[in-house]
């Protein structure tokens, strides 16, 4: 449905051409400097533009998002009304206007800009300003309420409407004041039950206890609040991680350092069992937990890993918090192995498989080794083929290739054993992967070439490792078998 504002406007020249001058809404420049996308995957549609190159967008259906042609982008109204009862009452000329302003300071600051716009370029804008607000039926609300919105949109624009370049997969900029802190919203729930839990809610306890997720949250907020007499509340929760036994440890072994901090006897027994009989004693539980606190649960927040904050974010169903801050941190990264195979991983994981092989893809160029080579590509292959860029998965099984010598000597000693190797399973398996892919989009070309070079490999790595992916290979051979064959 379109926004009856915007209709007007396409629909009426004399509003529309208002509405581009002295306004800068201009609804015969929607369209944007380049191909952009919202990171969510929500609806965006161009529908004005100014005289810089930027664009207004309809994000998400209703709300309004600017970007302009240098890479910012920011969320600045729910509706084009809203966007366009700011761009004509408190327009981009009134820079003077800030949010300490009251009413009648802010009317008079308004009133200064438009002196020297009529002096400039716009003689009849008060005529302006009320035919367009008169013929658009917008109301005429306070300015301070005015800007609160537009300050509110701001702050709104994570993590639904993050603005992405297309082709690069980057993010556009977002002052700091208005960024998202994932930290202090994951945390939220957490530190909302351990002040529940403090004042002595059993039902707050019992649902902290009962849930492994708000549990986690709760240690990670009793980490940085630390209150000597925690101890009782903290007893309960190291029970129930150490009932679970899940393959997730970090909580369990976290509420172990907070408990056996307090060197009490009495817990030596769950600690001994939760860390699988590190701790015997009181004074060993001490001496672990000061270790375990210098190594990785520090009480600083401000040093704790942006990592903590994008699992705690995931397990809590914000994924698009945690595709933002992981986005940002790719962003910001150079050229760091270690950060950028933990973002490509952690990507992979909420399913942004695209971010994540641009993650990879960069971690490919940092490796030395033809093993760590091989290693990569594989990987970048897979995240490649879950993307949906099938000829990008040839190639980096083709670098996998070569990384191991394939056909040829080794590159190095260190993979010269790759085919008998967990490594050369995996790239066998990823050859067989893109074949049936290939085959199911009817790319005969690529699915041939790839299920021969699968051929090669399945003759070459370790009988144990062929007979496990044979249902695989199997699977890939009926696949090509019922594709037309390519062309010479």
């Amino acid at each position: 449905m379109t926004d009856p504002c915007l209709a007007l406007l396409r629909s009426r020249p004399e509003l529309a051409e208002t509405a581009a001058f002295p306004f800068n809404f201009d609804v015969s420049r929607a369209y944007h400097v380049e191909d952009v996308h919202l990171a969510s995957g929500a609806s965006l549609e161009p529908i004005a533009g100014d005289d810089t190159g930027g664009t207004f967008f309809l994000s998400g259906g209703t709300a309004v998002l600017y970007a302009s042609s240098e890479g910012d982008a920011v969320l600045i109204a729910d509706s084009v009304g809203e966007a366009l009862e700011m761009q004509i009452r408190l327009p981009e000329w009134c820079e003077n206007v800030t949010e300490d302003l009251d009413e009648e300071a802010m009317r008079a600051a308004v009133r200064a800009s438009d002196d020297e716009a009529r002096e400039e370029y716009a003689p009849d804008l008060d005529g302006q300003r009320a035919a367009l607000l008169s013929g658009l039926g917008l109301p005429q609300r306070p300015l301070v309420e005015l800007f609160a919105m537009t300050e509110s949109a701001a702050r709104r624009t994570e993590p639904d409407h993050l603005l992405l370049n297309s082709d690069e997969l980057c993010a556009y900029r977002l002052d700091d004041s208005y960024r998202m802190c994932l930290r202090d919203v994951v945390l939220g729930p957490g530190r909302k039950v351990l002040r529940q839990m403090r004042s002595g809610d059993l039902g707050a306890a019992e649902e902290a206890a009962a849930d492994p997720v708000l549990r986690a949250g709760v240690l990670r907020a009793a980490q940085f609040d630390r209150r000597q007499a925690d101890l009782p509340l903290l007893r309960p929760l190291l029970e129930a991680e150490c009932a679970v036994r899940t393959e997730r440890f970090e909580e369990r072994r976290l509420a172990a350092v907070l408990v056996a901090l307090h060197g009490q006897d009495e817990d030596v027994p769950p600690l001994r069992s939760a860390t699988t009989g590190a701790i015997t004693d009181r004074a060993g539980a001490v001496a672990w937990a000061r270790a375990e606190e210098t190594r990785r649960y520090g009480r600083d927040i401000a040093t704790a890993s942006e990592f903590i904050w994008t699992d705690l974010a995931h397990r809590q169903g914000r994924v698009e918090h945690a595709r933002v801050a992981l986005i940002r941190m790719l962003d910001d990264t150079g050229p760091d192995a270690a950060l950028l195979r933990e973002l490509s991983r952690a990507l992979e994981g909420i399913g942004d498989h695209a971010q994540a092989a641009r993650a990879q893809f960069n971690l490919l160029s940092l490796q030395d080794t033809a093993s760590d080579r091989a290693s990569e590509a594989y990987v970048l292959a897979r995240l490649e083929r879950r993307k949906g860029d099938l000829p990008a998965a040839g190639r980096a099984l083709g670098r996998a290739r070569a990384a191991v010598g394939l056909g040829g000597p080794p590159p190095d000693e260190g993979v010269a054993g790759w085919h008998r190797r967990g490594l050369g399973r995996l790239i066998t398996e990823q050859h067989l992967e893109l074949t049936l892919a290939a085959a199911e989009t009817g790319d005969a070309e690529l699915a041939y070439a790839t299920m021969e070079h699968g051929d090669v490999l399945l003759g070459t790595i370790g009988k144990e490792s062929a007979k496990a992916l044979s249902p695989l290979s199997t699977r890939a051979r009926w696949a090509v078998a019922a594709l037309p064959a390519p062309r010479a």
